[in-house]
């Protein structure tokens, strides 16, 4: 499953390509989205909120998640996709580009005031502009019996870390997985490291997570 800065990316790439343009193309290939259509609506953004993307466009949230083989392409009109079209979940498209999630493993689209319900769960986004690093201190020593590298994965605790930043920070603190979150020391130097790690990875396709 891809980590938060991968979806981030992929946010923001697909953020450049749509915002402020009008849907001429709206194709959601999700039976129970399947008569939804945007097009003649102004995209307004398109952002990340931990391993979620939300397409806000007009008065509706277009909701995925990549889960593990999900990926959202970005091509010009008319060219060739990378991917089948029947592995195609949603088909967005702007004059003379046309964006494909592909394989996405949740897809929903809901009225813009019900997208809390969608994502109110999470944590603080770790690569978000209200990212409050005292709170998610907060939420790990809430957890304090369970295993440091659960906890580290659980999106309500820390919205946006997965698997390489969990093994990469327990590594480097020296911590082993196993050991209960109670018994961590110094919580918030994880916390600030884990931060730290990902905003320097965030605009990078290759990882770095020990300076060399």
């Amino acid at each position: 499953m891809p980590e938060g800065d991968t979806v981030y990316r992929s946010a923001r790439a697909l953020h450049a390509s749509l915002a402020g343009q009008v849907l001429d193309r709206c194709d959601i290939r999700v039976p129970a989205f399947a008569t939804v259509d945007l097009r003649g609506e102004r995209v307004e953004s398109v952002v990340s909120v931990g391993k979620h993307l939300l397409h806000r466009i007009g008065d509706f949230t277009i909701h995925s998640h990549l889960r593990m083989e999900g990926s959202w392409n970005i091509y010009r009109a008319g060219a060739r996709w990378r991917s089948p079209a029947w592995q195609a979940r949603a088909v967005l498209g702007v004059p003379e580009i046309v964006t494909v999630g592909f394989l996405l493993g949740e897809l929903e689209v809901v009225p813009r005031e019900r997208e809390f319900e969608l994502i109110g769960y999470l944590g603080p986004d770790i690569l978000g502009s209200s990212w409050n690093a005292e709170l998610a201190t907060g939420n790990l020593a809430a957890v304090s019996d369970r295993p440091i590298g659960l906890a580290l994965l659980d999106q309500r605790v820390i919205a946006g870390l997965g698997n390489v930043y969990r093994n990469e920070l327990c590594f480097l603190r020296g911590v082993l997985p196993t050991r209960p979150v109670g018994t961590v020391p110094e919580l918030a130097a994880l916390v600030t490291l884990a931060h730290r790690l990902i905003l320097t990875n965030r605009d990078r396709v290759e990882r770095v997570t020990t300076g060399d």
